[in-house]
């Protein structure tokens, strides 16, 4: 359960979710035909010896029958590298991954000449993912630059002071962050980026609906995943908040912004991707407008 200024590694709380979603992100990688690129995702999976996720990897079939798991991580994460690339290819220099985890797009991704990317999260998980890469002399396709502060303490400061541009446009994400930041941080969060945004800025969101998303989260745990739970001992829904905070399609176009919105299914279309009949409840939740773009 979540503590006001509790703090984690990489093998616990929030951080243990991140390893997840590196190994989901690793087993999509290493599928047929994969959505997207990281052979950096097993690499931390490994270092970090964690014996559910590691048994994960090298037994897929363990997810046999469990729906949509990996495959929404693959979903998601060509989402959001699409996003940087079209920011990218727009002229925006300058990219923010808030709550980066053990994503490694300042790696991945092909970023022009002059690009900075900032990855903002906990100080512990920036410190096994930095020695992990270094170990295997990963080298950024940018000017990498990691920012450890905790979301719910001065961040804005902290990113300037790590020689981020307020006056220059910004890619910024928040992917797989929200649920994990209680509402008052949330709004802050848009608050802070609203202000640090130049004309031409770009932001890319994972948004949940306050309370609904974190009932039907725990719905369908029970039901889904009581043969196998893909996330092993840590149960997400008890690390998330539900408390009250603004949409921010709703918050972002009030401030300007000019927003789009996807669903999962949508997305799973426009790349060519066919998903099995899913029951109604699962449906439902595959077809509900959860991504956003907003552009300033």
């Amino acid at each position: 359960m979540r503590t006001e200024g509790d703090v984690w590694d990489i093998v616990s709380s929030v951080g243990l979710t991140a390893l997840g979603v590196a190994t989901f992100r690793a087993l999509e990688a290493a599928a047929p035909d994969p959505l997207i690129r990281d052979e950096y995702a097993p690499l931390f999976v490994a270092a970090s010896g964690h014996p559910h996720f590691t048994e994960l990897l090298a037994d897929p079939s363990r997810l046999d029958g469990i729906p949509l798991v990996p495959g929404f991580m693959g979903f998601r994460t060509k989402f959001f590298d699409d996003f940087f690339s079209s920011a990218a290819a727009a002229g925006v220099r300058q990219a923010v991954i808030v709550a980066a985890g053990l994503d490694a797009r300042a790696h991945r991704l092909d970023w022009p000449a002059g690009t900075t990317v900032f990855e903002i999260d906990q100080p512990k998980v920036l410190e096994f993912k930095e020695k992990v890469l270094t170990e295997h002399g990963a080298r950024p396709k940018a000017d990498r630059r990691t920012v450890a502060v905790d979301l719910r303490e001065d961040w804005p400061a902290a990113l300037r002071a790590a020689g981020f541009a307020p006056g220059a446009p910004t890619a910024w994400s928040a992917e797989g962050l929200l649920p994990y930041l209680p509402g008052a941080a949330q709004d802050r969060l848009f608050q802070h980026i609203d202000e640090l945004s130049a004309s031409g800025s770009r932001l890319a969101v994972e948004s949940f609906v306050a309370g609904v998303d974190v009932t039907r989260f725990a719905s369908i745990e029970s039901k889904y995943f009581d043969r196998y739970n893909p996330f092993g001992d840590v149960d997400p829904a008890e690390l998330f908040y539900d408390d009250e905070r603004a949409d921010p399609a709703q918050w972002l176009a009030d401030h300007g912004w000019s927003v789009r919105r996807f669903s999962p299914s949508e997305l799973a279309a426009s790349y060519g991707r066919s998903v099995e009949d899913l029951p109604d409840d699962l449906d439902d939740l595959w077809r509900q407008p959860r991504l956003l773009i907003a552009e300033r």
